[in-house]
């Protein structure tokens, strides 16, 4: 079984979806879990309850990821009261529309300073003590649209490719200081980012019927390999992109 009896985590958008959670199952591996959120404080305070339940010191920021003053104030907070951040989940962003030649330039900003930005912020609050302590988790959960591209979603498949991007060459940069880096892909999910579409009873079963698994998985389903990228059994893996799809998308990121 794997376990983090000891270790630090800090999830971005950990109130809901994915990074919810990740959260909890961290926390019951036995790790201490932070996670930062844009606006639901009672979402977020569930979450945190829910650490506590299992035993794990839970602490929620509410931060706008686009804003490095607020991010690097929580980070600050976290590492006054921890000593350290060991693991860090960029998990936070966001899936907006967006049409070439009839671009809503406030929708592309804000989508590429949410997807981007702020995972460069909070993982360059975090990478000194790390290196300090000579050893890091870093995980960013992209998406199989920054694989292969999405159609009216240009800008998001290209924040996600960025991601990937930086997920290599962190993780060239920072082996020396024991700190693996890698990302997670996720195709379709079933959580709250998906809610719009899936509102469409025919299109979520055409979706499901695409995906050769025949099933849309569940947020756990992705937490599992964040788990595992952060856990020993993948010691010798870091600048990897796992593509979890259900064969949806067969290619390398």
């Amino acid at each position: 079984m794997i376990r983090f009896d000891g270790r630090k985590v800090l999830i971005t958008g950990g109130s809901r979806g994915i990074g919810r959670a990740a959260a909890l199952m961290f926390a019951e591996a036995g790790a201490d879990v932070a996670f930062t959120y844009a606006s639901n404080r009672a979402a977020a305070e569930e979450v945190r309850a829910g650490v506590a339940a299992l035993g794990r010191e839970g602490l929620a920021y509410q931060a706008d990821m686009a804003d490095k003053v607020a991010l690097d104030r929580a980070v600050g907070d976290l590492l006054a009261r921890w000593g350290e951040v060991d693991t860090l989940v960029n998990n936070a962003g966001i899936w907006t529309y967006l049409e070439m030649g009839r671009m809503d330039e406030a929708v592309y900003r804000e989508t590429v300073a949410v997807n981007i930005d702020g995972v460069f912020y909070v993982t360059n609050a975090v990478v000194p003590r790390m290196k300090e302590k000579g050893r890091g988790w870093i995980i960013n959960v992209t998406s199989t649209a920054g694989v292969r591209g999405e159609a009216l979603h240009s800008h998001y498949a290209a924040s996600k490719g960025a991601l990937h991007a930086l997920t290599k060459s962190l993780a060239v940069e920072l082996a020396p200081y024991g700190i693996r880096v890698n990302s997670v892909a996720p195709g379709w999910v079933d959580t709250d980012m998906s809610a719009g579409s899936f509102s469409d009873a025919g299109f979520k079963e055409k979706v499901r019927l695409s995906i050769p698994l025949q099933r849309i998985p569940p947020a756990e389903d992705i937490a599992g390999p964040i788990l595992f990228l952060a856990s020993d059994l993948a010691r010798h893996i870091t600048g990897e992109i796992v593509n979890v799809n259900g064969g949806a998308v067969l290619c390398g990121g």
